[in-house]
């Protein structure tokens, strides 16, 4: 039996194997995803090879010394049950050795997750909707080009609903292809921002932080305007923030996937509550 070797993907591999299988399995990813992710971490995109073919992949960020997260955990058909999948877990957990660790896992594996000390934190929601959105009520606040604002500002302001600083990461997300970034500020103060980027299927909407409902609403709004009507969407919306869940339900969006949030480690403390869309399952 062929042994298997476990390497580092390059960029392309990123988007030929990760991104490629997760379409595949139906996850929806965005466009122009594979750069943003490599930008985070070149040395956290694990595959197994055999008889230099592609047979499993894995991703294990580093974002801080204190933080990682992981993500594209595929093993293909025909391959699993072998042993293949839990060798490159392994090879991620070790990558990301003495830091707290956050995935997105399928709700059905949470049992083996916790074998390798996970615990269940909260669910994110996948939420479908179609454009257009009512259009929202003025709030005293002003939504403005994300880039129009200090990256400094952003990154700060991005801190309170992340683990970690990422930087490097948001750098390349903020200017994918055809993406659009919003922010809204009110008295020179940011209140809140988001993403709106092309998938697979429709458009995806990642991050969305806000400090309130409506101020969630008016980000989700004009992120939406940027998109021809008739249109598909995707908010992915932690089950624990009932305000979130509110906003997605009010506009008639449904659940088509879940998530189980999950962290080795104490989970970090972040402002759940301004949390009205999930960045990516990915990377967090």
């Amino acid at each position: 039996m062929s042994t298997l070797q476990i390497r580092r993907m390059t960029l392309p591999d990123v988007q030929d194997i990760a991104v490629e299988w997760a379409a595949a399995e139906g996850w929806n990813p965005g466009l122009g995803d594979a750069a943003s992710f490599y930008a985070a971490d070149p040395d956290g995109f694990l595959a197994g090879w055999i008889n230099d073919q592609p047979i499993a992949c894995i991703s294990a960020v580093r974002y801080a010394p204190n933080f990682g997260f992981i993500g594209f955990y595929i093993v293909r058909p025909g391959y699993r049950g072998q042993g293949h999948g839990l060798a490159l877990w392994k090879a991620a957990m070790q990558h990301l050795e003495g830091r707290i660790i956050g995935l997105d896992g399928v709700v059905e594996q949470q049992d083996n997750y916790r074998r390798s000390g996970f615990a269940l934190a909260y669910n994110n929601i996948r939420f479908e909707g179609t454009t257009p959105l009512p259009i929202s009520a003025e709030t005293g606040a002003t939504v403005v080009p994300a880039d129009q604002l200090p990256f400094e500002s952003l990154l700060a302001y991005d801190r309170r609903y992340f683990p970690a600083d990422r930087a490097a990461f948001l750098t390349a997300w903020l200017r994918q292809p055809e993406s659009r970034a919003l922010a809204m500020v009110a008295g020179e103060k940011i209140q809140g921002y988001g993403v709106i980027r092309p998938s697979r299927e429709g458009y995806k909407i990642g991050p969305l932080f806000a400090e309130t409902p409506v101020f969630a609403h008016q980000l989700l709004t004009g992120l939406v305007q940027s998109i021809a009507p008739q249109t598909r969407f995707y908010l992915d919306v932690p089950a624990v923030n009932p305000e979130a869940l509110n906003l997605a339900h009010r506009y008639g969006m449904q659940p088509v996937f879940e998530t189980a949030r999950m962290y080795a480690g104490n989970a970090p403390r972040i402002d759940v509550n301004g949390i009205f869309g999930v960045t990516t399952f990915e990377l967090g």
